[in-house]
């Protein structure tokens, strides 16, 4: 399997396993967008550029708190949620939640997701 293939495959399987997500993307760490499976319409190059760089400002505030590599970052607003994990060195992993989705399964499922495509790289 190609490795676009195999990055698409991952993005539906974590879509399959969280049905309520508005969307899932994957992005380089420069904001570009690599696979994705959005929902409303969502505009998958303003998302990938946004989780760039939430995570990017996440980088910066772990290394200054020496607290070691960044795993993820959450933002919550009023109608749902935005959690941006780490894809490995090259990539990160945006998943996109309505209000009073589970966060617990989003962040089991996501992180191994994550795991998983940045053994890809």
């Amino acid at each position: 399997m190609a490795k676009g293939e195999a990055l698409k495959s991952h993005i539906e399987a974590l879509r399959s396993a969280i049905p309520e997500l508005k969307g899932v993307l994957l992005a380089s760490n420069e904001g570009l967008p690599i696979a994705h499976s959005l929902s409303n319409g969502a505009d998958p190059n303003r998302i990938a550029a946004m989780a760039a760089a939430a995570s990017s400002l996440g980088r910066r505030i772990s290394e200054s708190m020496n607290s070691g590599s960044l795993g993820e970052v959450s933002i919550q607003a009023e109608e749902g949620a935005l959690f941006v994990y780490s894809a490995g060195s090259k990539a990160v992993l945006a998943v996109i939640s309505p209000q009073g989705g589970n966060a617990g399964l989003i962040h089991l499922e996501a992180r191994g997701t994550a795991k998983d495509i940045g053994d890809l790289f």
